[in-house]
């Protein structure tokens, strides 16, 4: 009983679903205002009660919570946190309102599932808490289940995701049968490097390149990112992958390091293609939240980088690269969401006659956003810092995380897979510009009527924006994550 007071973080978070879940079922229709105040209190609550790192070991090391691991946890909070501000106008809509509870419990049980992935000490713990983020994470997919194009995102989800955890597993099949035990204390010193011990490393990097939308396990992101709601696609985009990939950095370092040869090629061919590839095919996208999955892939890549250092200074920097891009992306998809649904109430207003398809792959475009600034200048301004964050623009702090991933990587002596990768940001920086371009430089007659945002979505908005701002300037943050390390 001990012990388990000891995981303050995971029961702090189980206390606040149950809490939620009972408000939901006592509280009387329509309660989904109350609810938000509810679910956002407490997960403020949640990175107050957390924020100091502690450093427990449980169960024989089969739980193993570090410092950092607290620092990676309290960012995901504070992530899952602005996802819920941004999201309440579409939970206040007609047909999610009512729902508002389920939205709230099942986004904090993916969370909870990653504090078991950020926390575990052996492949048994870790695979529960992937599946505990994975299962839940294809419900919030689908929540908007009536329209066609969620549910075809969450059958995609589902089905490779069962794929690539089926996948996972078989490796870490072989590697119990190679080592004799699935706790990474034990399994650092029985790896030697055989064929079969590099066979079920190749299917572990499998099933979270799957989570990471590594090329080539990154055919399901487009549609996924395109069908979900669009809250859900920010939280799939930038909590989920944050902490895959602390958790992939973690478990190479501990279990792998003595076949860091091995994973390095491995890595640093993945990390080349990913970047190039989701390059390339996000100039070519005109729906915004096809375009931010692609965006998504060559981030993932980029954060890679991080991984490939090996050290402290590449886990320094990747949980920097992780803060900035949650903020930066987390605003550019409120700026989508805010648009979606104002570009949707007009079109359905003006023209009855278009289906529900066709109001939806409109108010998506990136036609919807020309001219925009002159008639809602906030909104693309802060559209345009995220973007110049994303894109690694100085001052901003993409810029700084950036330099950090590029750095840690060079360290490590991969100087050539940092140089492609730095090429890959000019196609990167031009992508990204084509948002800036369509706001203030292409003509439109007829641009989005200004309109104005719910207090809590101005709010995560702000947030983000001081974040950005105040990450870039402030950089030598880098150096307080550092001691920690």
């Amino acid at each position: 009983m001990f012990s388990l007071i000891q995981m303050q973080a995971e029961i702090s978070l189980v206390v606040f679903i149950v809490l939620i879940l009972l408000a939901d079922l006592i509280m009387k229709e329509p309660h989904h205002k109350q609810l938000k105040v509810i679910a956002c209190s407490l997960t403020a609550l949640q990175i107050i009660l957390n924020i100091f790192p502690t450093s427990e070991e449980l169960f024989g090391g089969m739980y193993h919570s570090t410092e950092i691991s607290s620092v990676v946890k309290t960012i995901l909070t504070a992530g899952t946190l602005l996802v819920f501000l941004q999201s309440s106008e579409w939970i206040n809509e007609k047909d999610t309102s009512h729902k508002a509870g389920e939205f709230y419990v099942i986004t904090l049980s993916t969370l909870l599932g990653m504090y078991f992935m950020v926390s575990a000490g052996s492949f048994i713990m870790f695979y529960v808490g992937l599946e505990l983020a994975s299962i839940p994470m294809a419900c919030l997919v689908t929540f908007d289940k009536w329209k066609h194009h969620s549910a075809e995102a969450g059958a995609k989800f589902i089905l490779n995701s069962m794929f690539s955890s089926g996948l996972m597993l078989y490796g870490l099949s072989l590697l119990y049968g190679s080592c004799g035990t699935t706790y990474f204390a034990d399994m650092t010193n029985t790896l030697s490097g055989t064929h079969l011990q590099i066979l079920a490393m190749v299917f572990f990097f499998a099933g979270l390149g799957f989570k990471l939308s590594l090329v080539p396990f990154h055919m399901w992101t487009p549609d996924t990112y395109q069908g979900a709601p669009t809250a859900v696609t920010g939280y799939l985009s930038v909590i989920s992958k944050g902490a895959a990939a602390f958790t992939l950095m973690n478990i190479l370092m501990k279990v792998f390091g003595n076949m860091a040869e091995e994973w390095s090629i491995m890595l640093s061919v993945t990390i080349v293609v990913t970047i190039t590839i989701a390059n390339i095919f996000a100039i070519l996208q005109s729906n915004m939240k096809r375009f931010m999955a692609y965006s998504s892939i060559s981030q993932a890549g980029y954060i890679m980088l991080a991984v490939l250092g090996a050290n402290a200074q590449g886990m320094t920097s990747l949980i920097y690269y992780v803060t900035v891009y949650i903020v930066a992306n987390l605003a550019v998809f409120a700026v989508i969401g805010a648009i979606e649904r104002q570009k949707a109430s007009l079109l359905l207003k003006e023209n009855k006659r278009l289906t529900e398809s066709e109001i939806y792959e409109i108010s998506v475009s990136r036609d919807t956003y020309n001219g925009l600034y002159q008639t809602n200048p906030r909104l693309s301004f802060v559209m345009t810092i995220a973007m110049f964050s994303l894109a690694g623009i100085p001052p901003f702090a993409g810029f700084f995380s950036k330099f950090f991933v590029f750095a840690s990587a060079f360290e490590a002596g991969h100087w050539l897979v940092v140089f492609l990768a730095l090429m890959n940001t000019v196609i990167s920086l031009y992508y990204y510009l084509l948002v800036v371009k369509a706001m203030y430089i292409t003509k439109c007659d007829n641009p989005l009527p200004s309109f104005n945002s719910s207090k809590s979505v101005r709010a995560c908005l702000f947030i983000c924006l001081i974040s950005i701002i105040v990450l870039g300037i402030c950089s030598n943050v880098y150096e307080l994550i550092f001691r920690f390390a």
